[in-house]
């Protein structure tokens, strides 16, 4: 092909393509979600929940929604302490992303040889939970990372907490701490109790699976090794969860961790019976404030 006829071609496609981005770039920039927003307001709704609803409506079934916000001081600190423990220990000091969870995640992916999954922070899956889709696809997760920065910027850590556990799908059309705790208990989220807690956190990586009720050994096995961490670790994270933001914080205990091993925190042991928690329990007021740390056994 004569080049004088190639050039001015390759020149539209360049004008196309840099066109189209700036109309990508436009909508994106007109439809970007208020994160500084979220500092005073309480979402009313989230991606998860709407796309549950449009899978309803398609299938011509009932919505069933189950969803009631509360303020984190509402929330059991034995609930906050398993999620802590379970799904993001360096929560308090990262600033969105976690390399320990990275790490471990790239290692599980090497040994299993298979592409690495998971590895978000509680700050990644409050981004992905509110304005995302749960699809991998690159584009997506540029999305979620600017929106994790974004979040850490705006809010407190005490705060994206707070969304994410009223935000948070524990079961099949059940979203939020408070909905888990009466679907599944019969109490408020204030008055859930340490294998509660575990329990529910426990439910977090398969919610529509794995949650209280369902015998799977996997699920179990979870929770058994959620109960032990915070078992042993309940000092630590009771000051993690009444952190104020200010205030210092030790670094996380080695078993804590992920992929360290530790002899003790084996799948094949016993669930601890309850009997073995309930010295540990709060007793938690109506408003799910966490006691002093001296004051836990």
């Amino acid at each position: 092909m004569d080049r004088r006829r190639v050039r001015p071609l390759l020149r539209w496609s360049l004008a196309g393509a840099v066109g189209l981005l700036l109309v990508f770039l436009l909508v994106e920039w007109l439809t970007w979600p208020d994160v500084a927003g979220l500092a005073e307001t309480n979402p009313t709704t989230t991606a998860f929940i709407e796309a549950y609803r449009e899978r309803r409506r398609d299938a011509n079934e009932p919505e069933t929604l189950q969803w009631r916000w509360v303020p984190y001081d509402h929330i059991s600190a034995n609930l906050k302490a398993a999620v802590i423990a379970s799904e993001d220990i360096e929560f308090f000091s990262h600033d969105g992303f976690s390399t320990a969870e990275m790490r471990a995640a790239l290692r599980k992916a090497w040994e299993e040889k298979r592409l690495p999954r998971g590895a978000s922070t509680i700050t990644q899956q409050v981004a992905k939970n509110l304005w995302l889709s749960p699809s991998r696809n690159p584009g997506r997760k540029v999305k979620e990372a600017l929106l994790t920065k974004q979040l850490e910027r705006h809010l407190g850590k005490r705060r994206i907490l707070e969304i994410y556990l009223n935000v948070v799908e524990f079961g099949r059309g059940i979203y939020g701490a408070e909905a888990a705790a009466r679907a599944y208990f019969g109490k408020p989220a204030a008055a859930l109790g340490p294998r509660e807690g575990a329990l529910l956190a426990a439910s977090l990586p398969r919610p529509t699976s794995w949650h209280p009720g369902v015998g799977s050994r996997g699920y179990l096995a979870t929770v058994a090794r959620i109960e032990r961490r915070v078992l042993r670790h309940w000092e630590y994270l009771a000051r993690l969860v009444g952190a104020t933001g200010g205030e210092p914080l030790p670094p996380p205990p080695a078993d804590l961790l992920p992929f360290v091993l530790d002899p003790e925190d084996t799948l094949d042991r016993p669930i601890l019976p309850d009997s073995a928690l309930d010295s540990l329990a709060i007793d938690a007021p109506t408003d799910g404030a966490v006691p002093p740390v001296d004051s836990i056994p």
